[in-house]
Parts: C-alpha cells; structure tokens; sequence
C-alpha cells in the first residue's frame, strides 16, 4: 500500500481557502497527479485542503471522502514565555530542544505545557483516524507494526496541513511529532509517500520514500511558498515568530 500525505496549497488562513499562488500550486500538483493511480481519497474538512483537491479531484474525475480528524492539529499550549496561546508546532529552539521529553515518542506529551493542554487526546484522535483508514484499507495496527490482513498495492491519497501530517508521521514511524514538527518543513502542497514493507508475511511497516517533494513546483516555475518556516538569518525580514 501507498500513501500520499498532501499539504494544501498556499494559505490564505484569515478565510480558511487559497492564496492566488496557493491556487497556481493546486493546479500544478493535479497536473502531476493526473496519471498517477490514486485509488481512494481523503479531505480535511477544512477549506484549504478541499480548495487543493479540488483541483486534483477534478483533473482525475474522482471523489473523495472529508474526515473531520484531519483538520490541522487543534491543540493550543501556553507559550512559557508570552503567557499566550501557540499551536505547539512554533516554539523557539532553546525552549523546546531543552526539555528531552521532547524527543521521546512515549513522553513529548508529558512536558507540563503539553499535558496541561491535553495535546494527548488530540493526537490520540488522529492515531485512531489513520489507522481506522488503514484497517479499512486491509493494515490493521499491532503494537508498532500493521498486520497485513488483506495485504494490497491500492494508492491512498490524503489532502490535509503540516501540523497533523507530523502527527500521523510520528504513529507511523515510531518519531515524537515535536522533532517532526520543528525539524522538517512540508511546504505548501508538497507530496511524502510511504509505502508497505511486507518484509514476512503478515507483517508491514511503512516506509517513508519521499518527505515534502515539491518537484512538480519547482517543473510548473513555481517557487515553493514560504509557510511553515522561519527566518534563515536573525537579520532577515523573514517570519521571526
């Protein structure tokens, strides 16, 4: 089995949809899924990821099912420094890489800020979602492997945000999502594939091939956007914060 985990294009996040550039990155991703063999689909239910399959939806002549779990990762900290509110993707570097909980899979979520918070139970909710997807599908989870029941090669397609991609990597990788979420970039619709190892029978693991492409942007002129980074130099007017 392979998976596609899709980022939506260029966001326009004060109206949940696309920017103008988001829209020419939507249209250049369905022009290089169009002869791929997709075989199933899944949307975010926000407006973004739909305004992006959309166009992949429409060059394939396909439908897809919305999945509420995979609306971006919705689980506010208290930034320790600000007192307010931050998705638990941004913090600075000395925050986050001082607390080694951090890089633990079993224990990120242990961190004060992370367990007042709660952020266990939403990512919990996306654990269910993509292994309800797989056992659908024929892979139903044990422990840290997948269980092939109806071993296949069908391609899943998941059109979705940075945030719950990083969450669903780290389920299926055995990864703490905190090192994913600050040490990788999945710019704007760029595509990572992971596919089944079924190394034994029975028994599969997923292999990530390909994190973040962007080669269809890159083919289209397109320069991948920005989002999800910070500055590269501290005198830069690039995103800080």
């Amino acid at each position: 089995m392979k998976l596609l985990i899709i980022r939506h294009g260029d966001p326009d996040y004060e109206h949940d949809s696309l920017t103008e550039k988001g829209r020419r990155e939507a249209s250049l991703l369905a022009d290089r899924l169009v002869n791929e063999k997709i075989d199933y689909y899944y949307l975010s239910p926000l407006g973004r990821a739909q305004a992006t399959a959309e166009y992949t939806l429409k060059a394939k002549n396909a439908t897809g099912e919305t999945c509420p779990w995979l609306r971006e990762f919705h689980a506010p900290i208290i930034d320790e420094i600000t007192g307010e509110d931050r998705i638990p993707w941004d913090q600075l570097p000395a925050c986050w890489t001082a607390k080694e909980e951090y890089y633990s899979k079993d224990l990120w979520h242990t961190v004060p800020a992370m367990d007042k918070a709660n952020v266990i139970a939403e990512a919990e909710r996306v654990y269910s979602g993509i292994d309800g997807i797989l056992e659908c599908h024929g892979y139903k989870r044990e422990g840290n492997i997948y269980r092939a029941v109806t071993p296949n090669r069908d391609t899943i397609a998941l059109f979705c945000h940075f945030g719950v991609e990083c969450v669903m990597l780290g389920h299926l990788l055995g990864i703490s999502p905190v090192v994913l979420w600050h040490g990788f970039c999945a710019a704007p619709t760029s595509v990572t594939v992971l596919t089944t190892e079924e190394r034994r029978e029975g028994i599969a693991y997923f292999r990530m091939n390909t994190f973040g492409d962007t080669g269809h942007l890159y083919a289209g002129g397109e320069p991948p956007a920005f989002a999800a980074r910070f500055c590269e130099t501290f005198d830069s007017d690039e995103r800080h914060d």
